[in-house]
C-alpha cells in the first residue's frame, strides 16, 4: 500500500438495540460495492427478492420491537400514536411484512426508550414509596 493515498469516507453511526449500523451516501456504498466486486440489490427494485440475511434482519428488528413494546404495556395503537406513525404501518412492521426505513425506526426507537424511562421512573417511585 505504500505509494496509494486513502481516501477518507463520510459515514454516520447509530447504534439500535445493540446492533451498530452505518449510514453513507448511497454514490460511497455504490463505489465501495465496486471496489469489493459486490453488486447490491436494490430493496426497492422487489420486496420478496431480498437477500435472506436482510429478511433476518427484518424478522430480528421485529421480534426485537414486540418484545420491548409489550415490556412497556404498550399496545401497537398507542406505540403508533407515540410514534407518530399509523398503527397499520406499525402492525406490518411487527408481522416482518414490512421494512420500516430509517426515519420510522428512529421514531420507534426514542417512543420506546421514552416509555421504558417512563417506567422506570415510576418503578423507581414506587419502591420508594415503600
Amino acid at each position: 500500500m505504500a505509494g496509494q493515498e486513502r481516501q477518507l469516507i463520510d459515514y454516520r453511526a447509530v447504534e439500535l438495540d445493540g446492533i451498530r449500523y452505518v449510514i453513507m451516501r448511497e454514490t460511497v456504498f455504490e463505489g465501495l460495492c465496486e471496489k469489493a466486486r459486490i453488486r447490491p440489490q436494490s430493496p426497492a427494485a422487489s420486496e420478496d427478492a431480498l437477500a435472506p440475511g436482510f429478511d433476518l434482519d427484518r424478522a430480528s428488528l421485529a421480534e426485537k420491537l414486540v418484545r420491548r413494546r409489550r415490556a412497556t404495556g404498550l399496545s401497537q395503537a398507542e406505540l403508533a400514536r407515540r410514534a407518530g406513525i399509523r398503527p397499520e404501518t406499525l402492525n406490518r412492521i411487527e408481522r416482518g411484512r414490512s421494512t420500516p426505513d430509517f426515519k420510522t425506526v428512529r421514531k420507534l426507537v426514542v417512543a420506546v426508550n421514552a416509555a421504558e424511562s417512563a417506567q422506570l421512573d415510576k418503578e423507581s417511585t414506587n419502591a420508594d414509596q415503600q
